[in-house]
């Protein structure tokens, strides 16, 4: 009897040209597995072909409001990834339209291929929330399952990394503001996640290591205010910010005006998000649905935050830290 190799698997991944989608490129192209990655723009991808060997990744065109598109780019594949999600909305990229009916189309797709489903979502999503991106990710999931039952569903928390869109965001604010803003007072808790932990995640859901029909939490190992991040941002380049609290109703009203940049810098949406903790619950920690329940030791922020953002610094000089290998 000849046992297949997984290469001679291919995996479908939606959104995967990203910087979440990057590192779970990297890690099936690890564990030897073909990848399809459907994108708006395939010629945006090209940066993944150095993940794996030749022939191992190829990008396609397919859009979630194109259920044609969808379903073409799910022929043959044994699982489907869905990874994609906007965290502002601009023109036809609404949250409703990519987050739930987006994600049902992925999910509708696999089903018709009879391909496993692994769906990323977000801690947070909540269809009761006054966020309509929270609102949305809920809707999503509950369509995934609705159409794939079996689905296995990801929900992490902000993501850390080189590249990320957290820390290196207030990072360069801190570089030409005298203050940072501690929206709410700052109290807000978080539980950022390192990208490549999530990333071997989703790829142990992919090797099947992962529970059907089962929703996880992603954290990492420690919860910080957004205060105590707003700290750890200037101990680590090395500046010294004012960090000055502004209450949620002043938040709002900036955001109004800043939502209407290229790239938001704060969206009122964003604004009725950080009113809520986006950390593991107890739940899913009993019942071994986050990182450590899948046997991954997840990293610390210090571990990995200096690695990048030692480009910030004054000096622009990297002092020798080492991070573990993506």
């Amino acid at each position: 009897m000849t046992i297949q190799s997984n290469f001679d698997r291919l995996i479908t991944i939606y959104g995967g040209s990203g910087f979440l989608g990057r590192h779970v490129v990297r890690a099936l192209a690890k564990r030897h597995y073909r990848m399809r990655v459907a994108v708006r723009r395939p010629d945006l991808a090209f940066h993944l072909q150095p993940l794996g060997r030749v022939g191992q990744i190829h990008a396609v065109q397919a859009n979630l409001r194109d259920a044609a598109s969808v379903q073409a780019a799910a022929r043959d594949a044994s699982v489907v990834i869905n990874l994609v999600g906007v965290l502002f909305e601009r023109g036809r990229q609404r949250f409703d339209s990519v987050h739930a009916l987006g994600a049902e189309q992925v999910a509708l797709a696999a089903k018709a291929h009879g391909a496993r489903l692994v769906h990323v979502s977000a801690i947070g999503a909540d269809e009761a929330s006054p966020a309509r991106y929270a609102r949305s990710k809920a809707a999503g999931e509950r369509l995934v399952l609705a159409a794939q039952p079996q689905a296995v569903i990801m929900r992490p928390s902000i993501l850390f990394g080189p590249g990320d869109n957290f820390f290196n965001r207030f990072a360069s604010l801190a570089t030409m503001s005298p203050a940072l803003p501690l929206i709410g007072g700052g109290h807000t808790r978080f539980q950022p996640a390192f990208v490549g932990d999530v990333a071997s995640a989703i790829a142990d859901a992919v090797d099947g290591k992962a529970r059907g029909g089962t929703i996880y939490e992603l954290g990492g190992p420690e919860v910080r205010t957004f205060k105590e991040l707003m700290q750890l941002v200037l101990t680590t380049i090395e500046r010294k910010r004012l960090l000055v609290p502004f209450p949620f109703f002043l938040a709002k009203l900036q955001a109004m005006a800043l939502q209407f940049l290229p790239v938001p810098l704060l969206t009122p949406d964003q604004v009725e998000m950080l009113r809520v903790d986006n950390v593991v619950s107890e739940a899913a920690k009993a019942d071994g649905r986050t990182l450590q329940g899948l046997g991954i030791t997840p990293e610390p922020m210090e571990a990995i935050v200096p690695s990048y953002l030692w480009r910030f610094r004054k000096t622009g000089q990297f002092r020798n830290r080492t991070v573990r290998a993506l």
